[in-house]
């Protein structure tokens, strides 16, 4: 039943992405007006979320981030069923710009395994599309609560001709050991850094000088394999007057300190750098997740979306 209804979603998926792109930017702008009018579990995460990383900001201009955000996330969700049910290679010529494409290529030559660190940032699906086009990769990531999103989400992520070079990895340990062994043996790794992990499986850092709970199984692998750390990202820019988007990709070698042995210095090496990028431009990172849901102990501070449902 679960693979029968995730085909229905993807054929009603379909259908929507076969309308123009400006029309599907006009509908991720009308679905961004109605949550904000209706003051959606989205926006209200948004603005939680920006009272605690810019408490400085005056209201007028929490509010207009807030807009924005609200806005770029609704047109992220528009974009990504268009990509996820879209010829591939179509969805590519999107990207108007390659940076640092030649130190990934390097990164791969050198055979020590490369570990892509992808922020949810600019449209990370399309990210994942480019990747599979230039190299084999294992994306880890972790399923849905609902067997039918998992059904649909594996169905999309496959769905072209690069399937065969993609492995999509459950984030459970039989999966963690299968990425150390693909690093080992000089492969490629995706993994989304900045979810929150569960406690007891990450470090607090500060992110935007708040601590978050942050993932020790990047900086784990980076520093039992010896694999090279790269921060990945599809970046939106100007799509001139075609009413389409466009994107840069972005991909950088990662500091030093990811790798630490020592978890503390990895995660906070590793949210500096996310926070880098989230700073290039804040309506496109993903402020309507709940990034600081659990605290650190001894603190005596709460649950900050406590009644945010």
């Amino acid at each position: 039943m679960a693979d029968f209804l995730a085909r229905f979603l993807y054929f009603c998926a379909a259908l929507l992405a076969r309308l123009p792109w400006p029309w599907l930017m006009r509908l991720g702008n009308g679905v961004a007006t109605l949550m904000l009018r209706r003051d959606s579990r989205e926006a209200r995460v948004a603005r939680r979320n920006l009272e605690l990383i810019e408490p400085g900001l005056l209201p007028a201009q929490r509010e207009e981030l807030q807009q924005r955000i609200v806005r770029t996330t609704a047109r992220q969700a528009i974009e990504t069923l268009r990509f996820w049910t879209r010829p591939h290679t179509e969805n590519l010529g999107l990207i108007r710009e390659h940076h640092g494409v030649e130190l990934f290529d390097a990164a791969i030559s050198a055979g020590r395994g490369v570990i892509v660190a992808a922020p949810h940032y600019g449209n990370w699906e399309l990210l994942n599309q480019w990747l599979a086009s230039h190299t084999p990769l294992a994306i880890l990531y972790a399923p849905p609560e609902s067997e039918i999103g998992d059904a649909f989400l594996r169905r999309v992520r496959a769905d072209d001709a690069n399937a065969h070079r993609v492995t999509q990895v459950r984030a459970e340990g039989p999966g963690v050991r299968q990425l150390f062994k693909i690093l080992k043996d000089g492969g490629v790794v995706g993994i989304l850094p900045d979810q929150q992990p569960k406690q007891g499986d990450g470090e607090f850092a500060p992110f935007f000088d708040v601590p978050a709970l942050t993932m020790t199984l990047l900086g784990r692998l980076a520093n039992r394999t010896g694999a090279a750390v790269m921060f990945a990202y599809c970046e939106r820019i100007d799509g001139g007057r075609e009413g389409r988007p466009a994107f840069a990709l972005h991909i950088d070698a990662a500091p030093e300190a990811v790798a630490d042995a020592d978890p503390v210095i990895a995660v906070t090496a590793l949210n500096s750098a996310l926070e880098r990028i989230a700073r290039r431009d804040p309506s496109q990172y993903q402020w309507t997740y709940k990034r600081y849901t659990l605290r650190p102990s001894g603190r005596g501070e709460d649950n900050p979306y406590r009644g945010i449902r």
